[in-house]
């Protein structure tokens, strides 16, 4: 029997019109361009800024850009899995309704909570879905509108996040040594005093309490974040490196989630890659969280060809980290 593999075979996304730059920022908040540039290297964000529209918006808006692009039957499509932290509501799962909105009529949904890591850890689950041969074809999405949840009074983290999400099509195939080759995916539950949200879950039920101080925003102490990132995404790489013989000379890409240009500098310093190769999009997106990786692949999608050797990584809340081997699976400029 033929071992089956799974291949990204198109990519789709979708960011807002709106653009939030470091300028009008700054008169929100106490804070400046050069401040945000040299410790982050964020000049503007996009924001989902429409009363009424959340997460689901985004990621129906990628998915049906990506069902173009490709032409496949929505029929034949298997599953649905949306990663994010943000969802539309605590239950229905946001897949379930772009799932809905699509008219995937043979599908099953499902979201997958890994903070910044979703898209990475959801890549794998569904390759390792279309391994088993059950499935055939699989749209996994990464989006968060992670404006819901920034505090736009707190200089340490607004200038950070922005809002996006980008889909791709998985499809099994039996042509060999191409596809997801190969994943390293941990969490360490270190991160919980570092990195979250401190009410609207079951320990801290929302209250009067809860909204009057503030509660409902994202909480980071970014130095111990930036610390682990950096060492997490590092080393995850180099393993991934040396246990599939990648080096510096037949890497094509690494594509980083987008925390901070610093990270994603160093990761590019461990593997010994010039920057350009590795696919940087912070500047003019931010931090979206689990839309990064698959926009990164979205906006450089021209740039790849059958073959390509890259190699995707990220870190988020948890902690949770991990990096995946991924050979390309067709001359994108041909799409």
């Amino acid at each position: 029997m033929e071992r089956i593999n799974a291949i990204i075979t198109g990519v789709g996304g979708y960011v807002p019109e709106y653009v939030l730059n470091n300028e009008e920022l700054s008169r929100m908040v106490d804070t400046n361009d050069e401040w945000i540039m040299s410790r982050v290297g964020i000049k503007e964000r996009r924001i989902l800024n429409e009363e009424g529209l959340g997460t689901s918006y985004m990621a129906r808006k990628a998915a049906k850009q990506l069902l173009q692009k490709t032409g496949v039957d929505p029929d034949t499509i298997d599953a649905l899995i949306v990663a994010t932290s943000s969802a539309d509501y605590k239950f229905p799962s946001t897949a379930s309704i772009v799932l809905g909105k699509l008219g995937l009529k043979n599908a099953f949904a499902f979201d997958y909570w890994g903070a910044c890591c979703g898209f990475l850890f959801a890549l794998d689950v569904a390759a390792s879905m279309i391994q088993s041969g059950r499935y055939k074809k699989i749209i996994v999405i990464g989006a968060d509108k992670m404006s819901s949840m920034v505090d736009y009074m707190d200089r340490q983290t607004c200038p950070l996040f922005g809002d996006g999400a980008a889909a791709v099509l998985l499809e099994a195939t039996t042509e060999q040594n191409i596809g997801v080759m190969d994943s390293y995916l941990r969490a360490d539950g270190k991160g919980l005093p570092f990195l979250h949200m401190k009410a609207g879950g079951s320990v801290c039920p929302p209250s009067h309490f809860t909204v009057d101080h503030r509660l409902h925003y994202l909480y980071q102490e970014g130095r111990t974040v930036f610390r682990y990132a950096v060492t997490s995404m590092s080393d995850d790489c180099a393993l991934i490196a040396e246990r599939n013989g990648l080096n510096k000379d037949n890497i094509r890409f690494v594509v980083p989630h987008q925390a901070n240009i610093r990270i994603i500098e160093a990761v590019a310093k461990r593997l010994e890659l010039t920057m350009d190769k590795v696919m940087v999009n912070i500047e003019h997106f931010g931090n979206t969280s689990a839309a990064s990786i698959p926009l990164a692949l979205w906006e450089n999608e021209s740039l790849l060809k059958k073959g390509d050797n890259l190699v995707l990584t990220a870190f988020g809340a948890g902690f949770v980290h991990g990096a995946s081997y991924l050979k390309w699976a067709y001359d994108s400029s041909e799409k």
